[in-house]
């Protein structure tokens, strides 16, 4: 059994999109009533005598349940699941930061939080052109027959969401595959991220980037200068936030439907590829890099090609982070001390091979001498590690 989500747009009414606004503002609500609950037992726990546990999201709905009928009976007007998805959620934000070192949860404020919500997976049918949500019935869909995929077995959740005055939904399934295995004496494809092209094969073809943001940036800039004119509180600086708001989902949609058809197509191509383990994160401190490496997204890259290697039957194996793919000669091993990163063509002292710095740098990756074994221990090595509920969304395509 495998997650996938499946994410396309809506075509609600002017009624539909009301329920929308208040679903969305009670979930903000909701969070941050729970998690002024939770500082609040945190608060107490700093007294030398006092020993609280914090409350579950369980908890904080039982307490919610009662307010409901007093001072927030207002809730009762919407449907129960939109409080309790966010409680839960809250309980994912201190997961998060116990367990894996996230920071603190914050406090959503209506001018910048996303407007989102989630109910479970009961009470909701789907339909060709449409899906039926808690009591507001039947909302339409932009695009017919997307969200039926074949094989789903089990409907999770439905996430409800807005971006750029836009309204999404995006299905949580379960579908029933049979695990495909890897052969060991599969061809090994080296991939090699770059900026100006958005991938390397060792077998020579390339993965043009669509440098979404490169192209958009001016016509953002311009937007954001329409804004800043604008006096704040009117409808006029509202209706300029709307204008660049839907500029920038423009640009994300463009980046994220190259990534997705460059991964499906990869993933469905070979058997096993290799990866270098970069620490982009630590990369995006150089300045004059930053943005082009942003707009490049080579965690996210790497990240579809994992879960759909999984999907469909190969393998994604990452390269020690010090493997020196970028200086050492694909053709005789030979490693040089020093490499700049202006110096695009790899020239050998020893062999006098010439190639170009990312060809080279990706055939050297294919011949990683650990793949056999780290392909033989998936688990320790992160093989094949498919992430929960891709999004794939309907014409653009998101996570998978």
């Amino acid at each position: 059994m495998i997650q996938k989500a499946l994410k396309t747009e809506l075509d609600p009414n002017v009624v539909q999109r009301e329920f929308f606004e208040r679903c969305a503002g009670a979930s903000r609500f909701v969070w941050n009533w729970g998690l002024g609950r939770k500082q609040e037992v945190r608060q107490w726990n700093q007294l030398p005598t006092v020993h609280m546990k914090y409350p579950s999201a369980m908890d904080l709905h039982k307490e919610l349940v009662v307010k409901k009928l007093g001072e927030l009976a207002w809730l009762y007007d919407l449907p129960k699941s939109v409080a309790q998805e966010s409680l839960r959620d809250l309980d994912k934000a201190y997961t998060n930061l116990f367990q894996h070192g996230y920071g603190w949860p914050k406090f959503k404020s209506k001018k910048w939080a996303k407007k989102s919500f989630r109910f479970n997976g009961e009470n909701i049918e789907v339909a060709d052109n449409a899906v039926r949500l808690p009591l507001i019935g039947w909302v339409k869909l932009k695009e017919r027959g997307y969200l039926l995929p074949e094989g789903a077995v089990h409907l999770l959740s439905v996430t409800v969401s807005e971006q750029g005055g836009k309204w999404f939904v995006s299905t949580s399934v379960e579908e029933s595959t049979t695990p495909i295995r890897v052969p060991k004496d599969a061809p090994v494809v080296g991939i090699d991220r770059g900026l100006k092209t958005l991938a390397v094969l060792s077998d020579g073809k390339t993965v043009e980037s669509p440098k979404a943001l490169a192209h958009g940036e001016r016509k953002l800039k311009r937007l954001q200068r329409a804004v800043s004119r604008k006096k704040k509180g009117s409808m006029n600086r509202a209706k300029a936030v709307q204008k660049l708001s839907r500029a920038h989902l423009t640009i994300t949609n463009v980046r994220k439907d190259a990534l997705n058809k460059a991964t499906t197509e990869l993933a469905k191509a070979k058997s096993v590829y290799v990866v270098e383990d970069l620490a982009v994160r630590g990369m995006m401190a150089n300045h004059r890099l930053a943005k082009s490496i942003a707009d490049a997204s080579w965690t996210e890259l790497v990240r579809q090609l994992e879960y759909k290697a999984a999907w469909y039957g190969s393998a994604v194996v990452k390269a020690d982070r010090f493997y020196p793919s970028t200086k050492r000669c694909s053709n005789c091993g030979n490693v040089k001390e020093q490499m700049p990163l202006g110096e695009r063509t790899y020239r050998c002292e020893r062999c006098d091979m010439v190639l170009d710095r990312d060809l080279n740098a990706s055939r050297n990756l294919s011949q990683w001498p650990l793949v056999q074994r780290t392909l033989e221990t998936p688990v320790k090595a992160g093989v094949q590690a498919a992430r929960p509920m891709p999004v794939r969304e309907a014409g653009i395509v998101v996570g998978g």
